[in-house]
């Protein structure tokens, strides 16, 4: 087995006398495609602030692409190729959908974008998501969906070896939950590895190729989608006894 892109190992967070993550250990293969799911309130989010920097966890240590990245900045991990997508979209909304990417571009993926123009690099970037259309555009008058695109396509402009999909899909139809799942799945195509916490179980199962599943900050299940939705453990968690 080659070297994970991403390893977890025996993390815990402390908020003050309560204890979000106890010993949570995972792993990410390069181009794999994780989904992480449990009820709220089950550590997803701490975790992944873990992951991304956001948070400094208290025990355990985190290593990416064969570095400890433990005590790393969030920034500086952003910039080593992890990126993430938040589930409310919070993009510049006095720029451009354009104009948007070329903060990512600029600051994040600089070492790792080439020789080429940024506007190119971005007008790369949005037809990867979509968006080219839409470049131009005042990004504070998307439609709900463009707006998921456009916080991916951010995420996608640091040129990530592993991006975090926070719930993309929230509060999306039918129709746009499946378009986001195909940019996602677009994206592993092309090398990304893929976490996605999502609540919407007919997307992570389509998705991911092995799932997580956290309650009450520990890992209870972690295996094939069919098996883990199928495991008493799992049942528990979501439904109670």
């Amino acid at each position: 087995m080659s070297e994970p892109v991403l390893q977890v190992s025996n993390v815990t967070k402390r908020f003050g006398g309560f204890l979000a993550l106890q010993g949570v250990s995972l792993h990410v293969g390069a181009g794999e495609r994780l989904g992480l799911i449990g009820p709220n309130g089950s550590g997803k989010t701490t975790l992944i602030n873990c992951v991304s920097g956001a948070l400094f966890n208290d025990e355990g240590s985190i290593v990416f692409e064969g570095r400890d990245i433990t005590r790393v900045p969030a920034h500086q991990r952003a910039r080593l190729g992890v990126a993430r997508s938040f589930q409310i979209p919070k993009p510049f909304r006095s720029m451009s959908v354009l104009e948007n990417l070329r903060v990512p571009l600029e600051y994040a993926a600089r070492s790792r974008a080439g020789h080429r123009r940024i506007d190119d690099e971005a007008m790369d970037v949005l037809e990867k998501i979509g968006l080219k259309q839409r470049a131009h555009d005042n990004s504070a008058g998307l439609t709900q969906v463009d707006m998921r695109k456009l916080e991916l396509a951010r995420a996608l402009a640091a040129k990530p070896r592993l991006l975090v999909s926070d719930e993309a899909m929230a509060g999306l139809s039918s129709s746009e939950v499946d378009e986001i799942l195909e940019i996602l799945l677009a994206l592993n195509r092309r090398g990304v590895a893929v976490i996605m916490i999502e609540h919407i179980m007919r997307a992570v199962m389509r998705f991911s190729e092995r799932i997580v599943v956290l309650d009450a900050g520990q890992k209870i299940a972690e295996g094939a989608p069919a098996d883990v939705v199928r495991d008493p453990r799992v049942e528990r968690a979501y439904l109670g006894e």
